[in-house]
């Protein structure tokens, strides 16, 4: 049976569930030599910030088993830069867009959100896993005021659907998810990478200049799995599941745990072709399963 690939996502039609996930696909268009984005069900730009960032000193990104530790640190242009010099080419993807949103103060959220408002950019996904400088460093998504203060200030700031990225960094995620609905977040991605460290035994030093940096990969999988399942239980609004996903299957795992369509990302930094083969296994596993709309996969867990 042929399945239906489409699913809607806060007003908007998908070709697919699977969308490339931030800071794994650039701006997307550096992409095309390898095959048409427009495969794909959406793209979540690199980050943006009010500024330009050079990013953290190198070592940046170390390879673990399972997975990687990433600490690039929020390397991009500034959202000046990438609406003049980008912006046009970028439009042109015939896909869906999502831009990322960072920043270390709510201030310079809301000056990029303002800035990104008055574009045809589909999405606003806001990444809370910064830390926040006027209140001593603690990450946005890791405490419930500072994220209500943060989304709700957003809202106010833009018509455009906003997703909040949620870190898995807190003792329970279900709490920063409803936290996030009821400040009027649209959608909730998760998850954001897992604090870790790497070691090199023979200096005794950390790998990563910056000591630790963000796990992603097959090895935060499970976790992730979990976490999209919880929130899904626990908001009204849709989820984004992702976490090492890393063929159909997994794809379909996220789905099943509730997630509306579902994030690829450390998978393209392996293979720059893993995000349009994933969607084709997961169109291979819907068929297989004879499943006329892909959309009907999503939160069928049975947890009895």
């Amino acid at each position: 049976m042929k399945c239906d690939m489409q699913v809607s996502l806060l007003g908007k039609t998908l070709k697919n569930p699977v969308i490339a996930a931030s800071g794994t696909f650039g701006f997307g268009m550096e992409y095309s030599r390898f095959f048409n984005p427009g495969l794909l069900g959406g793209i979540a730009l690199k980050a943006l910030t009010a500024a330009p960032r050079e990013g953290n000193d190198p070592v940046r990104v170390a390879e673990t088993k399972s997975g990687m530790l990433n600490s690039v640190g929020l390397q991009n242009p500034g959202v000046d830069a990438f609406l003049k010099t980008f912006w046009n080419v970028v439009k042109k993807l015939d896909t869906v867009l999502i831009a990322n949103v960072a920043g270390s103060t709510k201030e310079e959220y809301i000056d990029v959100v303002k800035k990104l408002s008055d574009t045809e950019i589909d999405f606003l996904e806001i990444n809370v896993s910064c830390p926040n400088v006027a209140h001593g460093g603690v990450n946005m998504g890791t405490d419930e005021k500072i994220l209500y203060d943060l989304v709700s200030a957003l809202r106010k700031e833009t018509q455009k659907p906003l997703i909040v990225k949620l870190t898995p960094n807190v003792t329970d995620i279900k709490k920063m998810a409803v936290c996030a609905q009821e400040a009027g977040a649209d959608a909730l991605s998760l998850i954001n990478t897992l604090t870790g460290m790497a070691i090199n035994a023979k200096t005794r030093r950390p790998v990563l200049a910056n000591k630790t940096g963000g796990l992603s990969g097959p090895a935060i999988k499970p976790v992730a799995l979990r976490m999209v399942s919880e929130v899904y239980r626990s908001v009204q609004i849709p989820v984004i599941g992702m976490g090492g996903i890393m063929t159909g299957q997994d794809a379909a795992e996220f789905m099943i745990a509730g997630a509306a369509a579902v994030m690829v990302g450390t998978a393209t930094l392996a293979d720059p072709y893993a995000a349009p083969r994933i969607a084709g296994e997961l169109e291979t596993f819907a068929e297989e399963e004879n499943l006329e709309k892909i959309s009907a996969l999503t939160g069928t867990l049975i947890l009895d």
